[in-house]
């Protein structure tokens, strides 16, 4: 009699399954394997990272940002597709920083490099230099490319997927992860139905921190109960949740109902891996708000969060304009983000001092979705190693203010924003003053 043993993964058809062996052998199913496929996620942190929104984009304007504190650049080629590339020059590594893009062509500032997707190579997922130095070396140019990561433009996001390794051609790079994971119509949003405000803010911490930071909602009743326009949401109000955990290949999410009203639910919270997260109350057909956090891991203590607050009330344009709607809404956004960021220092100290161990930390039963994070999160760095250089770069800060251009690091839109407020106000009330006094 011969013995075999087989894992199964997600198959329910055991007949299938079984087909192909002898009569008479036996056949040992790993009951593990089938409940911890079932109930794991099964994206790492590779994959995609909404960068910015489109509007970043300027024309013939370089965007530099970096991942995992490797230098890259957005921007639109001459066809105006998306391009990702690393910030490195291959005729001598130099970054492309004070170099130029004119109609989808870069020129390296130290020799005079010029790139484009066109030109005398006829593959256009390929970046190929066309001019170094002078004409003599036409023929060396030819031969090399730049190295690229895959990007796409949804949803008035740029998206970028970062992988292993890059390539010279857009072909050889596999997408692990499908973006539709991360649309809004894929999680049964519909983005025409709301409109939406916007900040983007950036924290010198560890980009992981901020994650669990927006993972754990139950800290808005002590951190920022006083900012929330909320009555609800306070610190004098001691409220306990029930939760629903639900663990997907694609998501983890926590739904969080009243304890003394089960029926009624709080707020409920979903991570798509790797970096997006989706805040919202109900069912997404119905529901009245959605905020979606995206954190982008720059580098080591280095990450930026896009916040993007949809809504279905309070729609009206004018309206809007009129009670200074959006301008508020980013005002109390950077106070949050402020307000968290003293606990996010602090925590990223301590846990690169190592005084964050399991011994130290005790979670509690509300903190199923921060316990089940942190083990996904340990788990896919050691398979991913995205962090491979971080020991070579922590001294080196060359980048940082180039990428670091956002609050609450740097306060300059929070400040823009501040300056709309008190100018708008006033115009609001001096356009009716001079007009009655016009009048009389």
């Amino acid at each position: 009699m011969e013995n075999r043993q087989i894992n199964f993964f997600k198959t329910k058809d055991f007949n299938t399954v079984l087909k192909p062996f002898k009569k008479g052998t036996v056949v040992k199913i790993d009951k593990f394997d089938i409940r911890d496929n079932q109930k794991e996620l099964n994206i790492g942190l590779f994959g995609w990272y909404a960068i910015c929104p489109s509007k970043e984009l300027k024309k013939n304007k370089l965007h530099y940002f970096s991942l995992y504190d490797e230098p890259l650049i957005l921007y639109r080629d001459e066809n105006n597709n998306i391009r990702c590339i690393k910030n490195i020059c291959p005729h001598r590594g130099a970054s492309f920083f004070g170099g130029t893009l004119s109609n989808g062509v870069i020129t390296c500032p130290y020799h005079g490099a010029k790139f484009s997707s066109g030109g005398s190579c006829q593959n256009l997922d390929r970046i190929t230099c066309s001019h170094i130095v002078d004409n003599n070396y036409d023929n060396y140019a030819k031969r090399i490319h730049l190295s690229q990561y895959k990007a796409i433009e949804k949803d008035n996001y740029i998206f970028v997927h970062f992988s292993k390794k890059s390539d010279t051609d857009l072909n050889n790079l596999n997408e692990d992860t499908p973006l539709s994971n991360y649309e809004l119509s894929d999680n049964g949003f519909v983005p025409e139905d709301y409109v939406s405000e916007e900040v983007l803010v950036d924290f010198k911490c560890d980009w992981s921190r901020i994650i669990e930071n927006h993972l754990d909602i139950l800290h808005i009743f002590w951190v920022h109960g006083d900012t929330i326009p909320d009555k609800d949401v306070n610190k004098n109000v001691l409220v306990s949740f029930n939760q629903k955990f639900n663990i997907t290949p694609k998501y983890i999410e926590s739904i969080y109902y009243y304890k003394n009203d089960p029926r009624k639910e709080f707020i409920r919270i979903k991570y798509l891996p790797p970096g997006r997260i989706l805040i919202y109350k109900g069912d997404p057909s119905v529901s009245r708000y959605l905020q979606v956090l995206d954190h982008i891991p720059l580098g080591n203590n280095k990450a930026r969060v896009i916040v993007r607050h949809y809504r279905k009330f309070l729609k009206n344009k004018i309206i809007n304009d009129l009670i200074l709607f959006k301008e508020t809404q980013r005002k109390i956004f950077y106070k949050i983000f402020d307000e968290d960021y003293m606990i996010l220092k602090t925590q990223t100290y301590n846990h690169n001092m190592g005084l964050i161990t399991k011994d130290e930390i005790k979670l509690l039963g509300e903190d199923r979705i921060i316990n089940y994070f942190w083990k996904w999160y340990k788990k896919s760095e050691e398979k991913d190693n995205p962090w491979k250089n971080i020991n070579k770069t922590e001294n080196l800060t060359v980048y940082d203010e180039v990428i670091l251009k956002y609050p609450p690091e740097i306060k300059k839109l929070e400040f823009i924003n501040n300056i709309d407020i008190i100018r708008k106000t006033l115009l609001r009330f001096a356009a009716p003053l001079l007009f009655f006094m016009l009048l009389i």
